[in-house]
């Protein structure tokens, strides 16, 4: 472990449950670093990942954001282009746009789509599949309102998804954040996780929590 680690790790008692009130407050006992550090949950779930239909998905609006500048690009024609660009997305286009991303342009956090976009943006599948950023319906970045779509996501929309492990990891805001700040978006990402509850699942979905920084140790949660 390294110095930092080590004065990190002397704040936390590894045996202890903490509230999740008691571990935001612990944060700031963190030696501090050179930058901002996200704020992160890390769930493990009580889900067998072998079962499709106990995949889990959504989204849910971080009441104070992210903390973070988010990118978005939007793939749409005609007059929905002047509406993204009107609400703030750094990158919009059609064909033009699938070709510069097909040629390994990758500077955005997120993607919207209008409906009529899909079957052209599929072929970005493999670049885009892996990284997380193929618009879904589901999660309302498949939309003839774009305008709204890329406001959400501006605003703190985030997108939550199970991987193959079973876990969710979900940065709930910055250091520099107070701590209603961050308790308020973490329980927000509780909220929104527990209500996406597979009908499959039985008894409590989530198996164990966690809370910590970008260069912190973990906290574990009562849940």
């Amino acid at each position: 472990m390294s110095k930092r680690m080590k004065e990190a790790a002397k704040t936390i008692d590894t045996a202890k449950l903490y509230t999740l009130e008691e571990a935001v407050a612990n944060i700031a006992n963190f030696p501090k670093v050179k930058f901002d550090e996200s704020v992160e949950l890390h769930f493990h779930l009580n889900i067998d990942t072998k079962e499709g239909e106990q995949s889990l998905r959504g989204t849910v609006a971080l009441p104070h954001g992210t903390g973070k500048k988010v990118r978005v690009a939007v793939f749409c024609k005609g007059p929905q282009q002047q509406k993204a660009q009107d609400a703030g997305a750094e990158f919009v286009g059609a064909e033009d746009l699938i070709d510069k991303v097909n040629k390994g342009f990758m500077d955005f956090d997120c993607v919207v789509s209008t409906p009529d976009m899909m079957k052209e943006l599929s072929k970005l599948g493999k670049v885009l599949g892996p990284r997380g950023l193929m618009p879904s319906p589901k999660t309302g970045t498949v939309t003839m309102d774009v305008e709204k779509a890329v406001k959400e996501v501006k605003a703190g929309k985030i997108e939550f998804k199970m991987d193959k492990q079973a876990g969710i990891h979900v940065g709930v805001g910055k250091r520099s954040f107070q701590s209603e700040q961050i308790l308020k978006n973490a329980q927000q990402v509780i909220d929104a996780i527990n209500n996406a509850k597979p009908a499959a699942v039985k008894g409590t979905l989530i198996k164990s929590l966690f809370l910590t920084t970008s260069m912190g140790p973990g906290l574990k949660v009562a849940i």
